[in-house]
């Protein structure tokens, strides 16, 4: 069982949010299920006095804010933007003195301020959990590496549009740039 020391290990969350959360098509678990283990895991990071960042993505109705690069799969966005609690938190995620971060791009690092709050807090390793696993949570894990942090994926609390994609980065992926657990297996000790 990994132990972790919450003086320097902070839970980071991505996109459990209304209108991610509800997506019919996400696998190997549903939205609701990976946003329940999540806040199951919030919880004990909470107690034991670590630091719960809360990551959404959202845009302006221009989508003026978004990335427009030329791809040859852009990624599509509603006329007139998403619906008004596309972005907001799932019910019960949120508590006083977690920290939020709102990003318009796959990854948490590049445009927010994630790096200045986890370093000014002393926070040297990640868990991270959150929606979807090979995109924001990848995108996410991939940069916190190029940052140095010690990253872990607590893997029952991600999901993705398949169960491919999902093993794809857990098994192909993630082990080369954290260490891959169950949220139960992990512990905070002072």
């Amino acid at each position: 069982m990994p132990e972790f020391s919450p003086a320097t290990t902070a839970l980071v969350l991505i996109d459990l949010q209304q209108g991610i959360v509800a997506m019919p098509a996400l696998a190997p678990r549903s939205g609701a299920e990976a946003a329940a283990a999540g806040i199951r895991l919030a919880q004990r990071f909470r107690a034991a006095g670590a630091p719960v960042v809360l990551v959404n993505v959202a845009f302006a109705p221009d989508f003026g804010d978004a990335l427009k690069p030329p791809v040859d799969r852009p990624m599509a966005h509603p006329e007139g933007g998403f619906p008004a609690n596309f972005s907001e938190l799932v019910d019960g995620l949120y508590r006083p003195g977690d920290i939020l971060v709102t990003k318009h791009q796959w990854g948490a690092f590049y445009g927010t301020d994630l790096d200045v709050q986890l370093r000014r807090r002393g926070i040297r390793t990640i868990v991270l959990g959150g929606i979807a696993t090979n995109i924001g949570v990848e995108s996410t894990a991939r940069q916190a590496h190029e940052h140095a942090y010690e990253v872990v994926i607590a893997e029952d609390t991600t999901t993705s549009f398949s169960s491919e994609m999902h093993a794809f980065a857990v098994n192909a992926i993630f082990p080369m740039l954290s260490r891959v657990v169950k949220a139960d297996d992990i512990a905070l000790k002072r």
